[in-house]
């Protein structure tokens, strides 16, 4: 069956085929190892695991790169600030290759704890200098670079597509058209390479140029050559990769080679908080544990970014996982009604869904609609058992793991629900019946039931 995907490179839907065998190559930008990753970092690596599990469900063998920024990253994107691991260390008071281990090892657990398969290659930034130097060389030799006195820029006023990814244009941003334009720079769009380190910077490497050490976007296009080779299929990331970072690694490919690296360029939209942006001022930018101490484990966070294609933004709010925290219980109680059901089901019936089901996952990774067929299998009146391997065929997809319990019901309630249950519970020892029939009323209308046991409540 056909595959289509969303390409950003030519704005529109296209038919995909590996550009050599049945093997996909495919680079997806990491994290930068410096804090916590908010669930909004983490909604990237669960569309990158879509990806990947809707490639291997069609047959197709995997080789996946996916970078760990341990250096170069600055606070702007703009060639502007300190290195975020030299703010980081600063802040923690630690060495910066120790901050890039903490946080690194923190975020592959949060990869593990939301089912997210692991790329085949997981390639940090500072261990491959060597390979980022060679390609610098590369594009000075071919003529693409001008010197400051302590920074390598890439010119990109000598490339009559930069911008082809965003549709920025360089004769736009000639110098002085902000008031804030470096002055080192030809063109505002110009960027980094490789930087000269100041004596106190802890990360630095020795080079033809001196005491350095790399510009943030050298690393993917570096370690994507290394492993993927000049030219591979897929290449993800966030949107707000679009207008630097990534036409920045296109730029950088054709001053090394003369060749844009990915085929297709898929991007993931934003995760949105009650409708805006996640910030530390606001008090809403969560992670994982966050998720946990509110009565949502992983796996409910998984399912909630199911209710939206990755291309459009999502809105985040506790009544959405509140939602998607029952969708995911039902779930798996109708799998484990159909697992022992006796039910005749016909063959056609099994193949009739499983053909919808791959044409909403090959339709650009439609998981609304997939999850649609899988609530059509749920909501068959017929139990059997055939429906239940058929869900843990599309669980390959999904990653629930539907035949699996959910590991713990009491921390699945949230603690609102929990505290009215506390009261309940005092209402309950002063006689105050009507009190806790009001409570007990009030936890049903949000979905929950209290039973009262010899030892206090049970909650489910």
């Amino acid at each position: 069956m056909d595959i289509y995907f969303y390409n950003t490179l030519t704005k529109k839907k296209e038919k995909f085929l590996p550009l050599k065998g049945n093997e996909v190559r495919m680079y997806s930008c990491g994290p930068t190892v410096y804090y916590d990753a908010h669930i909004g970092n983490l909604r990237a690596y669960l569309f990158m695991d879509s990806l990947r599990r809707v490639l291997k469900y069609n047959g197709y063998t995997l080789k996946h790169v996916m970078n760990i920024t341990d250096v170069g990253h600055l606070t702007s994107d703009a060639d502007e600030g300190e290195d975020k691991m030299m703010v980081a260390a600063k802040r923690e008071n630690k060495d910066p290759y120790e901050i890039a281990d903490y946080y690194m090892n923190k975020f592959l657990q949060d990869m593990d704890k939301l089912n997210i398969e692991r790329p085949e290659i997981i390639a940090r930034a500072t261990e491959h200098i060597d390979i980022m130097e060679e390609y610098v060389k590369k594009i000075i030799e071919n003529g693409y670079t001008y010197q400051t006195e302590d920074t390598i820029y890439f010119d990109t006023s000598k490339l009559p597509n930069y911008g082809i990814l965003s549709g920025k244009k360089v004769d736009e941003q000639k110098a002085g058209a902000r008031v804030d334009f470096d002055t080192n720079k030809k063109n505002v769009s110009d960027f980094a390479l490789w930087i000269k380190a100041p004596k106190e910077h802890i990360m630095q490497w020795d080079s033809f140029f001196g005491k350095c050490y790399p510009g943030w976007h050298l690393e993917c296009s570096a370690m994507g050559y290394k492993y993927l080779g000049e030219e591979f299929d897929i290449h993800t990331g966030g949107i707000d990769h679009i207008p630097i970072h990534h036409e920045n690694e296109i730029a950088q490919a054709q001053g090394f080679c003369g060749k844009i690296p990915a085929k297709f360029w898929m991007h993931v939209n934003f995760l949105k908080i009650n409708g805006g942006k996640l910030s530390k001022s606001l008090n809403n930018f969560y992670t994982l544990s966050d998720l946990k101490e509110k009565g949502y484990l992983p796996e409910v966070y998984r399912m909630f970014n199911f209710g939206s294609s990755y291309r459009i933004p999502i809105n985040f709010t506790w009544d959405g996982m509140d939602a998607s925290l029952k969708a995911l219980i039902k779930l798996k109680e109708g799998y484990q009604n159909h697992l022992n059901g006796n039910d005749e089901i016909e063959d056609d019936v099994i193949k009739n869904y499983e053909v919808k089901f791959h044409q909403a996952i090959n339709d650009d990774l439609n998981m609304p609609m997939a999850m649609s067929v899988v609530w059509d299998v749920i909501k068959n009146p017929k139990k059997s058992k055939k429906f239940a391997e058929l869900l843990l065929k599309f669980d390959t997809v999904l990653g629930l793991n539907i035949d699996k319990p959910i590991e713990s019901q009491e921390k699945m309630i949230p603690d609102e629900i929990i505290e009215l249950a506390e009261k309940r519970k005092m209402a309950r020892e002063n006689k105050d019946w009507a009190e806790s029939d009001r409570i007990r009323d009030e936890i049903a209308k949000k979905g929950y039931t209290i039973k009262d046991t010899k030892n206090g409540y049970e909650l489910t």
